[in-house]
Formats: structure tokens, sequence, C-alpha cells
């Protein structure tokens, strides 16, 4: 049968985080209490069950006494007595075995709690939400001055570990079958073989870092030294103050290292975004300029012909085709020259991230729909809808202001490359016009052809 303490028992799972020696020894103290528990709660099962023994001897002793009413009252009252004091004598006993029982199984239960204690959580769904903004503890201008700083560190570790190095201490005093040498050589092997565990883990945790787990990496550091330090209490070794201080900073530099590397990164991604962004306008712009060019070339030479024949009426209307043509040119070479013109365009897409939710942004191709276009690719499930989309001579300071008047709808608050607000069309309307003047064109309600019609099927199949 199933003991109370077995039913409620929780599992307990050591973490494999390399120091397996250290985590076997916690996982066998933790077992040892367990047992106990179990042990201590069948002897106070096994105490109740005697009471009960007991009372029932004397509900049954009770009974033969008054059977036995051949008997003299004296021979029936020292019976009784006798029964009474062997029945006293046994919940005195009982009694004091349970509250030893109590004793011990406090005891062991105090001793599971810092068994515990002494382990760490390594669950990532619990440090993922954990996670908040990171936060420099070495704040350096680049990669390269960290990998510098690194590189320091790591050669103060290897000084520190040599033949002392300072970075583990023991006891100066021990000897060994009354031998002080075997006593040095006892401890400077036992030393090593602690401060070999501490950097197996040390380097365990910096190689398998991540930025918002470092504090967890910290505690982790911690309680590997305490537990070398609890280990070797007999021979006094621990890792000293000085050489866990530089495996701190190590992490620290490591964290901060691997967050600006991917500051880096995302800055060289968003620099490349940009970049190719500009080849597609300027591509777009050289595309533009020779159609223009070679429609230029066409009408001053048709011009040229009709002048010669001299049909006046037909060289006038291609003439005015003509300037038209030499107006489109000098506007392509207008917006080749200045960065800042281009479209302002605010769009949604209900189907993919719902009613209140729009994109404001800007692009200086000479056909904006091609940038809707390539938002609207595979990676959503709809296309987007345009709300407004006009042309300025600054459309890339309309753009930021926009965005900083509607910060606080912003949804991505940590990566400002996401444009997207929780806000209505009608919303960025009024923040438009203020900004653009009266809107030509404004369409509240998106057209949503795809969303709608899938939406019109489900009701028909439901």
């Amino acid at each position: 049968m199933t003991s109370e303490v077995e039913q409620h028992a929780t599992p307990i799972s050591i973490p494999w985080f390399g120091a397996r020696r250290i985590a076997r020894g916690l996982a066998a103290e933790v077992q040892s209490l367990r047992a106990q528990l179990v042990r201590f709660t069948e002897l106070g099962h096994q105490l109740v069950a005697e009471i009960k023994d007991a009372r029932l001897e004397r509900d049954i002793a009770r009974r033969h006494l008054e059977e036995l009413g051949a008997l003299s009252f004296l021979e029936l009252d020292l019976r009784k007595h006798k029964l009474e004091h062997e029945i006293a004598e046994l919940l005195t006993r009982l009694e004091q075995e349970k509250r030893r029982a109590l004793v011990d199984l406090d005891l062991a239960r105090q001793q599971l709690k810092v068994a515990r204690q002494g382990l760490v959580d390594t669950d990532d769904l619990a440090l993922l939400q954990e996670v908040g903004i990171y936060h420099y503890r070495h704040p350096l201008t680049d990669v390269v001055s960290y990998e510098r700083e690194l590189k320091k560190i790591e050669g103060r570790i290897k000084e520190m570990v040599k033949k002392d190095g300072s970075a583990v201490l023991s006891a100066s005093h021990w000897t060994v079958n009354g031998s002080a040498s075997e006593g040095r050589t006892m401890i400077r092997d036992f030393s090593k073989l602690m401060l070999r565990a501490f950097n197996a883990e040390a380097d365990d945790l910096v190689h398998g870092l991540k930025p918002h787990k470092l504090e967890n990496a910290l505690d982790r550091l911690a309680k590997i030294s305490q537990t070398i330090e609890r280990l070797g209490k007999t021979m006094s070794i621990r890792i000293s103050d000085a050489y866990f201080k530089l495996r701190v900073q190590e992490l620290e530099l490591t964290a901060d290292y691997l967050h600006k590397e991917e500051e880096e990164k995302e800055a060289e991604r968003v620099e490349r975004a940009r970049l190719k962004e500009e080849r597609k306008v300027q591509q777009e712009i050289e595309r533009e300029r020779a159609r223009l060019e070679k429609e230029r070339q066409h009408y001053e030479n048709a011009l040229e012909t009709l002048r010669a024949n001299g049909d006046e009426e037909a060289a006038a209307r291609v003439s005015e085709q003509l300037a038209e043509a030499e107006q489109a040119v000098k506007e392509v070479d207008y917006r080749a020259e200045n960065l800042r013109a281009g479209y302002v365009y605010v769009i949604s897409n209900i189907g993919s991230f719902g009613e209140r939710m729009i994109k404001v942004g800007m692009t200086r191709r000479l056909d904006p729909m091609d940038r809707i276009r390539e938002l609207s690719d595979a990676s959503v499930p709809f296309n987007f809808d345009i709300h407004a989309l006009f042309f300025s001579k600054d459309a890339i300071g309309i753009e930021t202001e926009m965005h900083h008047r509607l910060a606080d709808l912003r949804v991505n608050t940590v990566n400002h490359r996401r444009e997207f607000f929780r806000a209505s069309p009608v919303e960025v309307r009024d923040v438009l016009c203020e900004l653009a003047g009266e809107l030509l064109q404004f369409h509240e309600i998106p057209e949503a052809i795809e969303y709608r019609q899938c939406m019109h099927f489900s009701r028909e199949s439901a």
C-alpha cells in the first residue's frame, strides 16, 4: 500500500550542467532523505496500528473480566491494574516514538529544502519569461573592443591556474601517515581536481551563454563555487575570491560581446536592406531615364522631319509631346538628386493582423506600388490594402514625424524598423492631414477582397 508521503512526493530532477559528480552526490542525498521520510511515515503507521491493537486487547480483557465472575474481587482488581499498567507503558512508548519520528521528519524536510536550494533551475521556459531589456555590464564601443578585453581576461585566467597562481586556496598544514610531504601532495592533487571541476563548469557556462541568461549563469557559477568549498571543507579547499571574480567578469564580458555582436549584425542587416532598396531605386530611375531619353530622341527626330516637310500643325503637337518628355526627364533627375523625396503610404492587412493594425512607411520608388506588392508577398496570407498614398518632397520627414506622433501605439517598441501601429485608419488620417495638408484620396474601409471571400466561404461551409 502506497504511503501518504509517497503519494505526495515530488520527483527531483538534477540538471546535467557538467558537474556530474556533484549532481550525483546531491541526488543521492535527496534520495536518502526521501527514504528516511518513507521509513518514518511507515513507523508512524505501525505505531498507530499497535495502539489500536492495544486498545482492542484492553477491550477483550475487560470482556474477559466480566466473564471471569468466578474470580475473587481481589484477583480481578490485581489483573485489571496489571493490564492498565501494561497499556500505559505501551502508550507512553508509542508517544515517545511518535515524537522522535516527527522530529526526524522535520529534520529530513529541512535537509531536503537545503538540497533543493543547492540545485539550479535551468528551465528554458522560466528563463524566457524573465527576459527583459539587456543592460551592458562593461559598455564598450564595438565587438573588437570586447574581443581585446576577453583576450586579456583569458591571459589572466591562464596565469592564475598555474602552480601557485592563487586560483584555489587550501590548508597549509596537512599530514598523511605522519608525513607533511604526503600531506602537501594530497592537498595539491585535491586542489587541482576541484579547480578542474570549477573550470569545466565555468567554461561550459561561457560557451553556452546567451546574453539574457547571464543572471542565471552567474547564479550557477556561485553555487558551483559554494559546492566546491563545502566538499573541500576538511582540507579548507576553496576557489579564491579573486579567481571567482575573474570568471564572473569573463561571463559578463562574454554576454556583452554576444549582445553587441548581435546589435552590429542587426545594423548590418538594416544597412544591407537600405542599400538593396537604394539599388532598386537607382536601377528604376536609370531605366526610366533611359526610356524617357529614348522617347525624347524619338520626338526630336519626328519634330525635325515634320518641320522639314513643312507640316507645322503636326510639328506643334510633337513639340508639346517633346516638352512633356523633357519635363518627365527633369522630374526623374530631381528624384535622383533629392533623396528625401518619395511616397508616404498607409496600409493595412485585416486578414493577417486584424482591424486595428496599420503600417506607415515611405518609399523612393518611382512606382510605389512595387513596394506595396513586395510587402504583400508570401510571408503574409493576404495582400495589403492602401488607405493613403501620396508624393512629398520631404517624405522622410513626414514619415519620421508620423512615427513620432504614433509612438505610444507602436507594436514593436524595440525594433523600430517594424513600422506597425495599433491604430485605426481614421486616427492616422487625422495625423496625416495635420502634417501634409488636405489629402486628395483616403480610403477608410479596406477592400480586403481575398479575406472577405474566405470569410464568406467559411460561413457558407458552417
